[in-house]
């Protein structure tokens, strides 16, 4: 792989790490600013709405600058974000410290699958994709719990430090390591926009939000089921998340050099074997041991499926695929907000600590036929114009007529 690559993925990493941390942090942040435990959450909530709105705006607005200057403008603004949360002396200048850093992440994860894919040759691209995205993936297995230990022993304003300090190497690797090349030919925002006039893009935008939120809506509650279900005590569940890390790791790695032999088939397998093992996740949830071995298989096929889903879309939108990419991370966001929702909602309908694994099952089965259906009108489409005579074409019928006038 190039070694800009390793640039993207560190950034990767940073942006990943500043993410989650804070979540280990909450009583650190709430009792500092004399708030509630709620209120210090909506921390996480503030992020979220930054990565949805600030994500397809940003992404607007540089479609005509050429990526590595956006890429190296977006790692500014992160440790502008990442400066001001560490020192925000009030709640308001923290939460406005994450949205700035947040409104980064759906531009640079876009923006970076475009780069990092033209970076190899097409055959890779899954693959190159996929190690951007193992930053995000092993921020969640050492970054989180170790910004969460420093947060813990030294301060919270630790953990946004130690953000910053990574957000500056990226961009030295960015600013270094990554080649100059000029916006893509045609460019510009209504060329973007137009990608999305093809169905073809909103059905890859649909098959990402719904097939992948069957895993947020299992995980989000894999705390009070592990312990209120599985037997485990609290101490267990930093053990069990690093669990699931390692199963993201894996996975993602996986997935990229699956999607690359043969796109659709690995996105067909890994959705039914997302909502499959959702599905057993409902029955093991009540043995120790095979709640853990399925909380580490659930993280290795949700998070593949993320550099396949991630290559298709890009695929839709050849040549225009910067807005269409950062929409596919919004999509994700969204598929994870829509299956938290649903996997809350069975549970507060008394169905159960177990019933978000079903719901999120019956979500990834959902955007498999979904998916079935999409790739069947691809394939039935290319047929039809493979059996269209080429001098019915617009080429065609061009060259039809040079031959009628050179006679």
């Amino acid at each position: 792989m190039p070694v800009p690559l390793l640039a993207l993925t560190v950034c990767s990493f940073a942006i990943g790490t500043t993410e989650f941390v804070v979540n280990g942090l909450l009583p650190e942040v709430a009792g500092d600013f004399g708030v509630s435990i709620p209120t210090a959450g909506l921390l996480v909530s503030g992020y979220a709405l930054g990565v949805a709105v600030g994500g397809p705006l940003l992404t607007a607005f540089t479609t005509r600058v050429t990526r590595k200057d956006v890429l190296t403008g977006l790692m500014v603004l992160f440790i502008a974000g990442s400066v001001l949360s560490a020192l925000a002396p009030s709640y308001g200048l923290l939460m406005t410290g994450r949205v700035l850093s947040a409104c980064c992440h759906g531009v640079f994860f876009g923006i970076g699958s475009v780069v990092a894919a033209d970076l190899v040759r097409p055959d890779r691209r899954a693959g190159a994709i996929a190690l951007v995205f193992t930053g995000l993936s092993l921020a969640n297995v050492l970054g989180v719990p170790m910004g969460t230990v420093l947060g813990q022993h030294f301060g919270w304003r630790s953990a946004f430090w130690a953000v910053t300090a990574l957000g500056v190497i990226g961009l030295a690797g960015i600013v270094v390591l990554l080649p100059r090349r000029p916006p893509p030919p045609n460019g510009g925002l209504a060329r973007e926009l137009a990608a999305f006039r093809r169905p073809s893009v909103w059905a890859a935008l649909g098959i990402t939000a719904i097939g992948f939120g069957g895993l947020m809506s299992s995980f989000t509650y894999l705390a009070p089921m592990m312990t209120g279900v599985t037997g485990y005590g609290p101490g267990s569940i930093a053990w069990l998340l690093v669990l699931f890390g390692v199963g993201v790791v894996a996975g993602n790695l996986v997935g990229g050099k699956a999607a690359d032999q043969a796109l659709e088939p690995t996105i067909l397998i890994l959705l039914a074997a997302l909502a499959a093992t959702l599905a057993v996740f409902t029955l093991t949830a009540h043995h120790k041991l095979l709640a853990a071995l399925t909380v580490a298989v659930l993280g290795c096929v949700g998070y593949a499926t993320i550099p396949p889903l991630q290559t298709y879309i890009l695929r839709q939108v050849e040549g225009a695929g910067t807005l269409a990419s950062a929409a596919n991370i919004g999509a994700f966001n969204l598929g994870a907000a829509l299956g938290a929702y649903l996997g809350g909602a069975a549970i507060d309908a008394g169905l159960g600590p177990t019933a978000p694994n079903w719901t999120g099952a019956l979500l990834s089965a959902t955007g498999l036929v979904l998916a079935l259906a999409a790739f069947r009108h691809e394939r039935r489409a290319a047929e039809r114009f493979a059996r269209v005579p080429a001098s019915a074409t617009p080429a065609g019928r061009g060259r039809r007529r040079g031959e009628v006038r050179g006679r």
